[in-house]
């Protein structure tokens, strides 16, 4: 299976739902986690409440940092648009999806990050179906 890491600042919104929806759309493919290069400590609520509106229940979900993952062994790294605060982490292949930070944004906007970044998450699976590791 490929291993996807899914950086952010907090881990508490965009990373989060990023690994929510790629644990969902592939699951039996791929291995997915987040993590955040200056953890919060917790979930957004919001990320939970608007997630588990897409079936997804991010309530057992917990905010990491990198330190608690692996440091190395990643087919792909993606970064969600925090720039220098996300650090380089070593993988096969890396790409930044520029994404806002959603934790302040209206409800309506929230979602709107949210539905773009499973569209990314899909778009994601998509190609790695067709490329070796």
């Amino acid at each position: 299976m490929k291993k996807i890491l899914f950086v952010c600042v907090e881990n508490s919104c965009r990373s989060q739902m990023a690994e929510g929806f790629a644990r969902k759309l592939g699951a039996g493919v791929i291995e997915a986690e987040s993590a955040g290069s200056k953890p919060s400590g917790k979930v957004n609520p919001l990320a939970v409440e608007f997630m588990r509106e897409r079936g997804i229940d991010l309530s057992v979900h917990k905010s990491k940092g990198l330190d608690q993952v692996a440091v190395d062994g990643w087919d792909y790294v993606v970064t969600m648009g925090c720039g220098d605060a996300c650090p380089f982490v070593r993988s096969k292949s890396r790409e930044d999806w520029s994404l806002p930070d959603p934790k302040k944004l209206s409800p309506d906007e929230f979602r709107k990050v949210r539905d773009r970044i499973e569209a990314k998450v899909a778009a994601l699976l998509e190609r790695l179906k067709w490329r070796d590791y």
